[in-house]
């Protein structure tokens, strides 16, 4: 059989370069062979646990990114790392998912963190800079140009947001990203689902984890409170 020819060639071969005798050198091509494919064995298994910890290392399900981008963790980082993604930057890479997959703002931010923190390139809730940042989202029951009205207009605004901030661009219905007080830029990414609508908030340039998750409980008591609004 072409097995049995193929393993003669390899034992000869063997047996010209170290002058063993048949039997050793078969013993060791044998022995080389099963030692590769256990290689093999224990690399593919590896890999295994690495892909099923893609989705605690990104923070997101593979249920919602599939339900949301149309892809699980796995074929996102397969994707990215063939387009050479590694080697981006956090805009170059959230660009290129948007307009080539065509991945609206907040999930293309959200496929962009999490490779990043899949590949290692950040920590949860630390930027590429290595400063920090807050990120949080929520469903509203209302469409989504009420729900980027209450963030757009100011008196209206100040009804559940009292901190004065600098909008620096609006996108309706989109986006908008603007200053707190302190100097700290906040993103939002706005999304229509239906009679519904999401928003998500990512507060930058925080300068420790400490102050991450603080801005992050003040996110959430704020987004409550903008939902008792938009309930009356």
């Amino acid at each position: 059989m072409p097995t049995n020819k193929d393993l003669k060639r390899l034992v000869r071969s063997r047996m010209k370069k170290t002058g063993e005798s048949y039997t050793a050198a078969r013993a060791q091509v044998t022995k080389n062979k099963t030692s590769t494919k256990a290689k093999s064995a224990s690399t593919a298994k590896a890999m295994s646990a690495l892909k099923s910890d893609f989705e605690k290392l990104a923070g997101t399900s593979d249920a919602i990114m599939e339900a949301r981008t149309g892809c699980g963790w796995e074929k996102w980082v397969y994707v990215l790392d063939k387009w050479g993604a590694i080697d981006k930057t956090h805009t170059e890479i959230a660009t290129h998912v948007h307009k080539k997959y065509k991945i609206d703002g907040w999930w293309a931010q959200c496929v962009t963190v999490g490779y990043e923190r899949i590949r290692g390139l950040r920590a949860r809730g630390q930027r590429r800079d290595g400063r920090w940042e807050a990120s949080k989202s929520k469903t509203y029951a209302v469409p989504v140009a009420e729900l980027f009205d209450a963030w757009n207009t100011a008196k209206l605004r100040a009804k559940w947001l009292p901190e004065k901030i600098t909008v620096s661009r609006a996108t309706p219905h989109k986006s908008m990203r603007f200053k707190m007080p302190d100097g700290t830029s906040v993103e939002l990414y706005f999304q229509a689902k239906g009679e519904k609508s999401i928003v998500g908030v990512q507060h930058t340039r925080l300068p420790s984890k400490a102050d991450a998750d603080q801005r992050k409980k003040f996110w959430s008591e704020r987004l409550a409170a903008l939902n008792e609004l938009l309930a009356e």
